[in-house]
């Protein structure tokens, strides 16, 4: 296909750093975007090829405006933003975190997404990055699900307001992915086992396999509106 722009927020690590490396591999120009300039430097060396970085607080509406502006004119945005936040049984997980998740996954997504619109080709794509437990009834993710099916909610109602531009989602599942750094590795690996043996692929993910998902529904101009759980089937059984 002919070489396009790419446009990655939060892809300094993780998913949106192996979408990076996906796309680059797909001959497409790509711009990361991430708030850490170091780790941001890092991931732009690893990946070589036709990168640019930007480092950007992506909760700070008029800097991310500033950004895009830089940027001029581009194919695709895909938004990778996560949030650890809002985890925990119901009864006991505080408000105040749920709302820090809020502001940490959605407000981001719905301000990149909105101030990249006037950069946006016609013919581009919106990609939104939420996570399984907006699909899902897993006890102890009533917060961080809320913030999660928020961004998911935004695919379908942006697929027909900003037709005809295409705007579709991504829900990973369990990936391993720095996001799980918070666990010491002896901790980790039991919870990775544990769900990998309740998922039915007999596995976690890895980034790569979210990083296909994304790839294909940017280079698929007949898909909008949909969502992708890329979870191994976790959700069926979760």
């Amino acid at each position: 296909m002919t070489s396009q722009h790419a446009v990655i927020v939060g892809g300094s690590s993780g998913i949106g750093l192996e979408t990076a490396r996906t796309l680059l591999a797909l001959g497409h120009a790509v711009t990361i975007m991430g708030r850490d300039a170091q780790r941001l430097k890092a991931a732009k060396d690893s990946l070589g090829g036709k990168v640019a970085a930007i480092a950007v607080d992506a909760r700070d509406t008029d800097n991310v405006r500033g950004a895009f502006e830089r940027i001029g004119s581009f194919d695709h945005l895909v938004l990778a933003l996560g949030s650890g936040k809002g985890v925990g049984p119901f009864a006991s997980v505080s408000v105040a975190d749920v709302r820090q998740g809020f502001e940490e996954k959605v407000f981001p997504h719905f301000a990149c997404a909105q101030a990249a619109l006037p950069f946006l080709r016609d013919d581009g794509s919106i990609i939104f990055v939420s996570a399984v437990s907006a699909h899902a009834a897993m006890p102890g993710t009533a917060g961080i699900g809320a913030s999660n099916a928020a961004v998911a909610a935004l695919v379908p109602i942006l697929a027909a307001e900003l037709r005809p531009r295409r705007v579709n989602g991504v829900s990973p599942g369990v990936i391993d992915t720095p996001w799980w750094d918070f666990l010491p590795q002896d901790a980790k690996t039991p919870v990775f086992d544990d769900f990998a043996g309740k998922t039915p692929v007999g596995r976690v993910g890895q980034p790569a396999d979210v990083a296909q998902a994304i790839a294909f529904l940017i280079c698929d101009s007949f898909m909008s509106g949909h969502i992708i759980v890329c979870d191994g089937g976790l959700r069926l059984v979760g």
